[in-house]
């Protein structure tokens, strides 16, 4: 991402048609008749985008971030109990169950099912 000079504002990538006065050699697309700038949406800024620019053409991996399980990970199921319930991917008619205030105390208990078959998790809405 970069940012105008002049107000801080996010720079928006700008496609247009370049002028017919400008030489082809000048173009910063390969593709013919079109240049690519960075443009400021609430000032005249404007930075052309040139094929060497090195804030296009690289890239940055991101790391994605760990998200914790609210169920209590791998082991949370361990030591729950089983019941007949109806698994909505494979139709087996048993399942580990566990129950869970995650909402306000006035509110029923969430009822969260694991199918002894196959592994699916799904809830009681």
């Amino acid at each position: 991402m970069l940012f105008c000079p002049l107000d801080g504002t996010l720079l928006q990538i700008i496609t247009s048609t370049s002028d017919p006065t400008t030489s082809s050699s000048s173009s910063s697309s390969s593709r013919s008749g079109t240049r690519n700038t960075f443009a400021c949406s609430t000032c005249p800024y404007s930075h052309a985008i040139s094929p060497n620019n090195p804030h296009i053409q690289k890239s940055y991996p991101t790391n994605r971030k760990k998200v914790d399980d609210i169920l209590g990970g791998a082991n949370a199921w361990e030591n729950v109990d089983k019941t007949a319930a109806v698994c909505p991917s494979c139709s087996h008619t048993e399942a580990y169950f566990l129950q869970m205030q995650i909402r306000s105390a006035d509110e029923p208990m969430s009822v969260f099912y694991k199918c002894v078959k196959c592994s699916n998790q799904w809830n009681d809405k």
